[in-house]
């Protein structure tokens, strides 16, 4: 891919995100992202997260397969998820669902520490020498059960999940820092779910609301599986 195409792409990538913002604005309760957000959206090479004979697709407004049955996010919706988190450049962030790493990409720009789970160890694998490689440097990734989250390094400023979740895990509710937002897509595997926004406030009471209908492969629970 030229330095041009890549420019085309970001570019095109870019106008088909604000455009679903303003389609959607009526539910995510805005109509453009941050600036932040959007910038480090323009920074990450997204050509370098998906499968080489799919490269051609990488910066389409839509998920594209990565192997063992994952995705990586259409990009829409790595915007508003990142957008709901309301990072701050001093936060530490856990997500959960590493993938190909483009999401610990973005939020690797946006705050001082990431931490990012995947239950496929060869995903996480691949994501940490593809993060070191492109020069992403402030994110730690291991494997492990997502529902427990990651408790040695609690609490978190914020805290986002890129598979559909049953139901909201306490552990990653526990480990959320008063003050921080929780983004998670929770329903059935394979059919319609609602991305959920859930806040702790500073007392450490919890809120939760509904965003917007999205489609994501199931967050697997190890301990149910092993």
């Amino acid at each position: 891919m030229s330095l041009l195409t890549h420019a085309q792409g970001i570019e095109q990538m870019l106008a088909d995100i604000r455009t679903e913002a303003l389609y959607t604005r009526d539910l995510i309760g805005r109509d453009a992202f941050g600036a932040r957000v959007m910038s480090a959206l323009a920074k990450v090479p997204r050509e370098q997260f998906v499968p080489e004979a799919l490269r051609a697709a990488a910066f389409d407004d839509g998920p594209l397969p990565i192997g063992h049955g994952q995705t990586i996010s259409q990009p829409y919706i790595v915007a508003l998820m990142t957008d709901l988190l309301a990072t701050q450049a001093d936060h530490r962030v856990l997500e959960i669902g590493t993938g190909s790493g483009y999401q610990t990409a973005v939020l690797s720009l946006l705050c001082r520490q990431v931490y990012s789970m995947d239950l496929i160890p060869d995903l996480t694998r691949t994501a940490a020498a593809r993060l070191t490689r492109l020069g992403y440097h402030n994110a730690e990734l291991r494997s492990g059960n997502g529902y427990a989250g990651w408790p040695e390094h609690a609490p978190y400023d914020g805290i986002i999940v890129t598979a559909a979740a049953t139901h909201i895990p306490p552990a990653l509710v526990d480990q959320l820092r008063p003050g921080g937002n929780l983004v998670i897509p929770v329903g059935p595997p394979y059919l319609s779910q609602d991305l959920k926004v859930v806040h702790k406030d500073d007392h450490g009471s919890v809120t939760t609301r509904s965003m917007l209908g999205v489609a994501f492969v199931p967050l697997v629970d190890h301990e149910q599986i092993g």
